[in-house]
């Protein structure tokens, strides 16, 4: 009994229809990022408004969002909308459903670092006569993004994961198109390492992308540190030495 077939391993390894399954699986990471980038953003601006009308709705959404599977999540997006006669493609339901996730957890982690950001900045930005959205701008969110490159790229990470669970509703991404090929071939160690290989190719590749983000975000504090202005982000270092 032939327990691995190498040259079933290399033909798939090696074929355009796996190929492109890593491709959807690449473009549908990409597209919930950034809605879920954008819906997080708007989410944890909500939870910080001292307005109950904001903030609640915010708690609520990623209170929900958390706390149940993506998988109950996507299958109530697919399923349930058509009952409610609206009825979208299923890579319009994966999208919607990873971004929608996604949102809850990017949210956490924007607040976190908007959080993070010392109050002392703020206060001393408000004294040398910026406006609000100056400080937004120019202060508070250049810190909090560099703060959260490093929790955003892990949810990158789990992202690129996480879209095999889309194979529940059909959606044609490296795991369905591997599942695909196993009821044909009947090759399941060998097809699933080769999917297993796409993916650890992935976050490879993204591992190494993050970490020159993180190297490149870093420069400019690592320059004012060694000019004395260590703590302060470029822009209010700048303007506290005009002021003095």
């Amino acid at each position: 009994m032939q327990v691995w077939n190498w040259h079933g391993f290399f033909t798939y390894l090696t074929s355009p229809y796996i190929f492109r399954g890593a491709l959807v699986t690449l473009w549908m990471t990409f597209a919930a990022m950034v809605f879920g980038c954008l819906l997080g953003l708007a989410l944890a601006v909500m939870k910080r408004s001292r307005h109950r009308a904001l903030s609640v709705p915010a708690r609520f959404y990623v209170w929900l969002f958390r706390g149940t599977p993506l998988l109950v999540q996507l299958v109530v997006i697919y399923a349930g909308l058509p009952k409610l006669d609206i009825r979208l493609s299923v890579t319009a339901c994966a999208v919607i459903g990873l971004s929608l996730n996604e949102a809850a957890y990017l949210a956490e982690i924007i607040r976190a670092g908007l959080n993070a950001v010392p109050p002392g900045q703020i206060a001393a930005a408000r004294a040398l006569g910026m406006d609000e959205w100056q400080i937004s701008s120019r202060i508070a969110f250049p810190q909090a993004f560099r703060l959260i490159i490093p929790p955003l790229g892990n949810s990158v990470n789990g992202l690129l994961k996480t879209t095999s669970v889309t194979s529940v509703i059909s959606m044609e991404e490296l795991m369905q198109r591997s599942q695909i090929l196993v009821q044909d071939q009947f090759m399941v160690l060998e097809l699933f390492s080769v999917a297993a290989l796409y993916y650890l190719f992935m976050t490879t590749a993204w591992d190494f992308l993050q970490r020159r983000i993180e190297r490149r975000a870093e420069r400019p504090y690592r320059r004012l540190s060694s000019a004395g202005g260590a703590g302060l982000p470029p822009d209010l270092a700048a303007a506290s030495r005009d002021a003095r």
